[in-house]
C-alpha cells in the first residue's frame, strides 16, 4: 500500500502493480462471481472480470438477448437473478438503487455465510432505512466503485488505460473482506484504488452527479447558450463558445496536467478574464452546493431516487425528459457542429 502526498494529505492506495492482476486471480481462485443485473455498470465489470479469467457469472431477467449476444451462455454462465446470487460466492449487487430495494427480500436468504455482498455505490446500505437493505452478519460487505459509467469501465478497459475506484469494507466476516475487494477491483480493471466508506461514497457521488459532473455543468451550459442566443450569436457560434470548446480543447488540457496548464496555454485574454470570474462564479453557487450535500445527506434526494425509479412509468418518462433535451435548439445545434469535425467528415 503506497502513501502518496495528495493536496498535502497523506493517503493510502493501491496500484494495480503493487496488487498485481496475478495475485487477484489467485485471492479469487476458489471464488464465483455473480454479477447480479447486467445493465451499464454490471456489463462493463462482467465483461472484464471474464477478460481477466475470473471465474463470473451472470444473473440477467430483463436484458438477457444482450447478455447472450455478448457471450454469456443460458444455464452456464447466465441464469436468472436469483440463481446467479444462489450459485456465487461472491455477489455484485449493481442494479439500480431502486431495484436492490425491490429485490432485496428476494436476495438476501440466498447470502449464506461466508459470502461477499460487493456494491459500487453504497446507496443501499447507507440509506437502510428507506431501502431495507440489512445483510446478515455473518457474510461480507464490500465496495468498489469506479470513478466513471460502466460504459467507460468497459472502454477504458479495453483502451488500456483502465479506470480509478474507491474501495471500501462495511462488513469482515471472514477475515478476508480487503482482499476479496481488491481482487475484484483490479479484475474490473482499476488502475488506481483509494480508501473511502460507504457514507462518503455515496454522499460524494450523489453530489457529483447533481453537481459538476452532470446537472450543474448542464446548468451552466444552458445558461451560457441562451445568454449568447438572446443577444443575437448564431446557434453554431453559441454551441462552440458554450460547448465545443470546452469539450474538444480546454477539457483535454485539464485532463492532461491541470487547470494551471490549461490556463497557461490560453491566451492573456484568456487567462486574465478566467482568473478575474472563476472566484465570482464559485461564490455564486457555494450556497448551493451546500443545500445539495445536506439534502444528499438527510436522504431526502434519496428518497426521490426510490420513488421515481420504482416506477412503473419511469423509463417512459426518462425517455421523454431526454428527448426533450436531445430536441432543444442547444443540442440540435450540437449534433450539426459535432458532424463538422474534421475527424467524422472524412468518414
Amino acid at each position: 500500500m503506497a502513501k502518496l502526498n495528495i493536496g498535502g494529505v497523506i493517503e493510502d492506495v493501491i496500484t494495480s502493480e503493487e496488487f498485481t492482476l496475478e495475485k487477484a486471480r489467485e485471492v479469487l481462485k476458489n471464488e464465483v462471481v455473480a454479477i447480479v443485473g447486467y445493465g451499464v455498470q454490471g456489463r462493463g465489470q462482467a465483461l472484464n472480470l471474464r477478460d481477466n479469467g475470473i471465474n463470473v457469472i451472470v444473473g440477467e431477467e430483463y436484458n438477457t438477448k444482450k447478455a447472450e449476444e455478448e457471450g454469456w451462455v443460458p444455464g452456464k454462465t447466465l441464469f436468472p437473478l436469483i440463481e446467479a446470487a444462489q450459485r456465487g460466492t461472491i455477489i455484485q449487487y449493481l442494479m439500480s438503487d431502486a431495484q436492490q430495494k425491490s429485490l432485496w427480500p428476494r436476495l438476501r436468504p440466498t447470502l449464506t455465510k461466508g459470502k461477499a455482498l460487493y456494491f459500487s455505490h453504497g446507496f443501499s446500505i447507507v440509506y437502510k432505512e428507506q431501502t431495507g437493505v440489512v445483510p446478515p452478519a455473518d457474510i461480507d460487505v464490500i465496495l468498489v466503485a469506479p470513478k466513471g459509467a460502466g460504459r467507460t469501465v468497459r472502454d477504458n478497459y479495453l483502451a488500456g488505460s483502465g479506470i480509478n475506484s474507491s474501495y471500501a469494507v462495511f462488513q469482515d466476516a471472514t477475515g478476508r473482506a480487503l482482499e476479496r475487494t481488491l481482487a475484484v477491483g483490479v479484475g474490473i480493471g482499476s488502475g488506481y484504488l483509494f480508501p473511502t466508506t460507504f457514507e462518503h461514497e455515496v454522499w460524494s457521488d450523489l453530489t457529483g452527479e447533481r453537481g459538476v459532473l452532470m446537472g450543474a455543468i448542464a446548468g451552466l451550459m444552458e445558461a451560457q447558450y441562451n445568454l449568447f442566443r438572446k443577444h443575437g450569436h448564431s446557434p453554431s457560434e453559441a454551441f462552440n463558445e458554450t460547448v465545443e470548446e470546452l469539450t474538444q480543447s480546454l477539457m483535454p488540457l485539464v485532463a492532461q496536467n491541470g487547470m494551471d496548464w490549461m490556463y497557461a496555454n490560453c491566451s492573456a485574454t484568456a487567462q486574465r478574464g478566467a482568473l478575474d470570474w472563476k472566484n465570482r462564479f464559485r461564490d455564486a453557487v457555494a450556497p448551493v452546493f451546500d443545500e445539495l450535500y445536506e439534502r444528499v445527506k438527510s436522504g431526502k434526494e434519496t428518497e426521490i431516487v426510490l420513488t421515481t425509479g420504482a416506477a412503473s412509468d419511469y423509463r417512459d418518462k426518462l425517455a421523454k425528459e431526454l428527448e426533450l433535451m436531445r430536441n432543444s435548439e442547444m443540442w440540435q445545434a450540437g449534433a450539426v457542429v459535432r458532424s463538422l469535425r474534421p475527424e467524422r467528415r472524412k468518414k
